[in-house]
C-alpha cells in the first residue's frame, strides 16, 4: 500500500500474513467491479498501491495487449505481485516503488489510473488525487474505493467487536489515515480539480461458514500480531490484554450461527 510522505501517516495494517490473506482474495471482479466495464483492449493502466498484485493482474488481463504499470511503497509486496504475474505468465505488467503523493510518471501518461484501499491511508489524499489526475491522459478515467469503517455492521452484536471498531478508528487516525474514506471521497475529487465524477457504492458481505471462519480469522490474527497491533499498544491505545479480548470476540462471532459482516466501500470514476 502506497504511504505517504507529503503529509506524514503510517500504513496501519503493515504487511502481516493476516493482512496479506485479505489482501491476496482481491480480484477486479469484487474489488473493482465499477471500473471493469470501462476497460478495453490496448489501454495503459496505472495501479496505484497495488499490494500483492492480484487486482493488478485481473486489470492487466482486462486490457491487454495494453500494459499495467504497479506501483507500491513496500518493496517486499512489490515482490509478492511479480510473482503473481509470474505464476500467471503474465508479461504485461511493470513493477515500481513510487509514492502517491509524488508520482514518478510524466503528466498524461496513462489512461487509466486505479487505487483500491489506498486514499484511506495517505497523509494527503486530494494531493494524491491531484497526482493521480496528473498522469492520467485527457478524457481517462481515474478510479478509486475506500471502505468506510463508521458504516461496518455486523450480527449479532458481539460486545467487543464494538470496541474493535472503537479502537480501529483511533489508531489509524492517530496515524494520519482516515477511516471513514468512503463518504470522503467525492469531496476529496471536487477538491483535487475533477468535476466529471460519477459516485457508487458496494459492498462485500460474509455470512458462509466458510466466510465467517475466514473474516473472523484474519482479524483476528490481525488484532494481535500484525503492525496494527504494535501500533495499537504502541500508540497507549489499548494494551496486549485488551487486543487479545477483541481478538477472542472477533472468533466468537466467526462462531455464530446466521452471523452477519457487511463492508461499504465509497466508489468513483473521475475522467481526466
Amino acid at each position: 500500500m502506497t504511504k505517504g510522505t507529503a503529509a506524514t501517516a503510517v500504513y496501519t495494517h503493515g504487511h502481516h500474513e493476516s493482512v496479506l490473506r485479505s489482501h491476496r482474495s482481491r480480484t477486479a471482479a469484487n474489488s473493482a467491479g465499477y471500473l471493469v466495464p470501462e476497460l478495453r483492449p490496448g489501454l495503459d493502466v496505472l495501479d496505484v498501491g497495488c499490494g500483492p498484485g492480484t487486482i493488478t493482474a485481473d486489470l492487466a488481463l482486462l486490457v491487454a495487449p495494453g500494459a499495467v504499470t504497479a506501483v507500491d511503497s513496500e518493496p517486499g509486496v512489490l515482490d509478492a505481485a511479480r510473482a503473481v504475474a509470474s505464476e500467471r505468465g503474465q508479461d504485461n505488467i511493470a513493477f515500481a516503488a513510487s509514492d502517491v503523493h509524488a508520482l514518478d510518471f510524466p503528466d498524461d501518461s496513462f489512461d487509466v489510473v486505479h487505487a483500491h484501499q489506498v486514499l484511506q491511508h495517505v497523509g494527503d489524499p486530494v494531493l494524491a488525487l491531484t497526482e493521480m489526475r496528473r498522469v492520467c491522459r485527457p478524457g481517462g478515467l481515474v478510479a478509486v474505493r475506500d471502505s468506510d469503517y463508521g458504516s461496518f455492521s455486523w450480527y449479532p452484536e458481539v460486545p467487543g467487536l464494538d470496541r474493535w471498531l472503537e479502537l480501529y478508528q483511533q489508531v489509524a487516525r492517530a496515524n494520519g489515515g482516515a477511516p471513514d474514506a468512503g463518504r470522503r471521497l467525492y469531496t476529496w475529487a471536487r477538491a483535487a480539480g475533477f468535476t466529471d465524477i460519477t459516485a457508487t457504492a458496494s459492498a462485500w458481505c460474509f455470512v458462509t461458514p466458510e466466510e465467517r471462519a475466514w473474516w473472523s480469522g484474519l482479524w483476528a490474527d490481525r488484532t494481535t500480531q500484525s503492525d496494527y497491533a504494535r501500533l495499537a499498544v504502541g500508540g497507549g491505545h489499548a494494551s496486549a490484554a485488551e487486543l487479545a479480548a477483541v481478538a477472542e470476540a472477533w472468533r466468537e462471532w466467526g462462531r455464530r450461527e446466521g452471523a452477519w459482516f457487511g463492508v461499504p466501500h465509497g466508489e468513483l470514476l473521475c475522467r481526466a
